[in-house]
Order: structure tokens, then C-alpha cells, then sequence
């Protein structure tokens, strides 16, 4: 096995800053079409522009829609597909991926090239994080999964400090193709980081796409995708709509918003390293821990967004708790797919895609009902509460098999 081979210290933090360097720069791609949506609907929607701006903007805003789609689609197929390759092998294969479709983004000429471009984009970006969370356990060794995955997702949180905002400049300032061909670049480097730094390790050639799909016939993993899509559409719910929040709640300038993200980065790269080590110590007790944490949060920021302090405290809180819960559902969720981890991995990031779109339609619906930019908050409470009580049926429903099967003759172990 990979996870036996010892290396030395150097070696591993190298190879777990490669790994970084693909979230971050996934974050990146992920993340910069929001402040560029304006600059690519004048130039790809011409006619929808001249007639209206803000209809431009939401039609051009199914190139959002559209790498989400793709992620919920390619995670878990190319996961099964690629689960018997070597770790090193499936990742430079998603990041070639990566490179041509992000590039493609940047020069294909009609709107809906574009759109095709960003779906190919993002079928890789699960699969890569769930491979990359899977290489970093082996580098780290038994007992670190929730480190591994904090450490990969760190590039992730990280892009939306620093990256989102620098590239969605660069590309406010050159043209937004300018700022996809600097994602690209970031991919071609890790690219290259990957190819360097990552020790070379067996694929697991017991594994097969049957064996990987087996992990969807179980009903704790049902329950830990559910957990990831739900819990985190109340993240979603809330951080879509966090612009007009601050203008039109807290009544700050327009200058502000990027602060608040800001902020809100700052609370996720934090709560991201806090949530791995958390995890490390108990997965239950992480996935409630950080659910209750974020329910506490929404209503924090439900209760004192009209004043900066709480909308400030709100925000960091949000962020904080949110990425805590991330690892601790990757974790969740490769625990009880019982070996067909790498699907397992994978599929975290479909469940919290699905999540991102679920929360900013829910939230869409309270704003067109005339409830306000309160009442996204709202939703996200309830659907976070929701979470939190799926959570405590889907323990419930492991400890009582487990009791079950403990007290049959010959059986020692549980059937998740």
C-alpha cells in the first residue's frame, strides 16, 4: 500500500502545498465568474444586454449553474472509472482536464461554447479533491483522513481570500478571457507542482466501477450525501445573497462586499484547519459540533445583520463552522461507503454542489416572495436545522443496527 511507504517531512509538505495548489486553483474557477458575470454577458449576450443588463446577468449566470452541473455529474463517475489508476496518474489527468477546458473557457467565441466549457470543467473538480483527499492520507498515514482532507480543501478557502478577488481584478481590468487564462496558468502549475511533488504510489487494483458504485446501495451514505447537500444549502441559502445583504440591510457601500468576503475567507481558511484536526478525534461529534455551530451563526447573522458588528461577527462565524463541516463530512461519508472510498471521496463535493444550488434557488424564492434579503437567512436556518436533525437520525439509525448486529452469534461488526 501506498499509505506504508514512508517519507521524510520535506517530502510531504511539498507534495501536500502541489495538492493545495489544485484547490486553490479550482476555487478560483469556481468562484470568479460572480464578479465577471456582468463583463461576459456584454460581450457574449450582446442583444439580451442592449434590451436589459440585469436579464443579461441572469442568463449569463448559467455558466454557474453549468460547472455545478458538471461537478454532480463527474464526481462519482470518474471517480469509479478511475479508481484502480495510481493516485499520482488520475490527478494529472484531471488537472490536463482542467488546463484544456479552462483555457477553452477563455477563448471560444459564442455564449454557449462557453457554457459547454465550463460543464467540462467542472466534471474533474470532484474526483480531484476526492483522489487528492485519498493522496494526502496515504502521505499523512493512519488516523489523519480529516487533516488530509482540511489540508487539500486549505487551497480552496485560500482562493476565496486571495484568488477570486485578484483574478476577478485582473479580469475586471484586462477582460474577463484574460482572468480564465490566468486559471488556466494556475492549473498548468499545478500541474507541474503534482508532477514533481507527489511520490509515485500503487493504484488499488481490487477496485472496480461495480465495487465503487456498491457504496450508493447503502443507506448511511444516502444519508451522509443528503447531510452535504442539505446542511450546506443553508450555506448557500445565505452567502449568495451576502450583497445585497450588506447594502441593503446592514446600509453599507457597495466598497464593502469584497471585505465581507474577505472576511468570510478568512473564517473558512481558519475553520478548515480547525475542522481536519476536530474530525481526527471523533467524526460524529464533528458533524454536530459544526452543525449546531452554523445553525448558531445564520441566527446570529439573521438577528444583527442590520448593524456591521453583526453582520462582521455573522459572516466569520458562518465561514468558520461551514468549512469545520466540510472535512468532517468527507470523512463521514468514507467511513461508511465501506471501501469504495474513492467515490466516496469524490462525492462529498457533488453533495455540497447540489447544495449550492438548492440554498440560492430556496433563497431566490423567499426574495421574489417580497420577504426581503432577511429572508435567505431564514431559509438557511431551516435547512441547516434540517441537517442537523438528519444527522441525528442517521447516528441513531447506525448505533441501533450496530446493537443488532452485536447481539447476533458470529457477527462482530455493523452494516452501514
Amino acid at each position: 500500500m501506498a499509505g506504508s511507504v514512508q517519507h521524510s517531512r520535506a517530502t510531504v509538505a511539498l507534495a501536500l502545498v502541489a495538492l493545495a495548489l489544485g484547490g486553490f486553483a479550482i476555487g478560483s474557477t469556481e468562484f470568479v465568474a460572480l464578479g465577471l458575470l456582468p463583463d461576459i454577458a456584454r460581450e457574449l449576450l450582446p442583444d439580451a444586454w442592449a434590451r436589459s443588463q440585469s436579464d443579461a446577468v441572469a442568463q449569463a449566470g448559467v455558466m454557474v449553474s453549468a460547472y455545478a452541473a458538471g461537478v454532480v455529474v463527474g464526481a462519482p463517475a470518474i471517480a469509479a472509472l478511475g479508481a484502480r489508476l495510481p493516485r499520482k496518474t488520475l490527478l494529472l489527468g484531471l488537472l490536463v482536464a482542467l488546463v484544456a477546458a479552462t483555457a477553452a473557457t477563455a477563448v471560444l467565441p459564442g455564449f454557449g461554447l462557453v457554457v459547454a466549457a465550463r460543464f467540462v470543467a467542472g466534471l474533474p473538480h470532484g474526483a480531484y479533491f476526492g483522489v487528492a483527499t485519498l493522496a494526502a492520507s496515504e502521505l499523512l498515514g493512519p488516523g489523519a483522513r480529516g487533516r488530509a482532507a482540511a489540508f487539500v480543501l486549505a487551497g480552496l478557502t485560500i482562493a476565496n481570500v486571495l484568488g477570486v478577488p485578484v483574478i476577478t481584478a485582473v479580469g475586471q481590468a484586462a477582460g474577463w478571457r484574460t482572468a480564465y487564462l490566468v486559471v488556466a496558468a494556475a492549473f498548468a502549475l499545478t500541474f507541474v507542482a503534482v508532477l514533481v511533488a507527489l511520490p509515485h504510489g500503487p493504484g488499488d487494483r481490487t477496485a472496480t466501477v461495480r465495487s465503487e458504485l456498491r457504496a450508493f446501495a447503502r443507506g448511511q451514505v444516502w444519508f451522509a450525501v443528503a447531510l452535504g447537500a442539505i446542511g450546506f444549502g443553508g450555506l448557500f441559502s445565505a452567502y449568495t445573497y451576502i450583497a445585497p445583504i450588506t447594502t441593503d440591510v446592514t446600509g453599507l457601500a457597495a466598497g464593502t462586499v469584497p471585505v465581507v468576503l474577505v472576511v468570510f475567507g478568512v473564517g473558512m481558511t481558519i475553520g478548515n484547519l480547525a475542522g481536519g484536526w476536530f474530525v481526527d478525534r471523533g467524526v460524529r461529534r464533528a458533524v454536530l459540533v459544526c452543525f449546531v455551530g452554523v445553525l448558531l451563526s445564520l441566527v446570529v447573522l439573521l438577528i444583527w445583520a442590520r448593524s456591521p458588528a453583526g453582520l462582521f461577527t455573522g459572516v466569520l462565524l458562518i465561514g468558520f463552522f461551514s468549512a469545520a463541516l466540510s472535512p468532517a463530512i468527507q470523512v463521514r461519508l468514507m467511513d461508511v461507503a465501506k471501501g469504495s472510498t474513492t467515490i466516496a471521496a469524490a462525492s462529498t463535493h457533488s453533495a455540497l454542489n447540489i447544495g449550492n444550488s438548492l440554498g440560492a434557488a430556496l433563497g431566490a424564492v423567499a426574495i421574489a416572495a417580497g420577504l426581503g434579503y432577511l429572508s435567505p437567512i431564514a431559509v438557511g436556518v431551516g435547512l441547516t436545522a434540517l441537517g442537523l436533525v438528519l444527522a441525528g437520525v442517521a447516528f441513531a439509525v447506525e448505533t441501533r443496527a450496530s446493537r443488532g448486529t452485536l447481539s447476533r452469534p458470529g457477527l462482530a461488526g455493523p452494516e452501514a
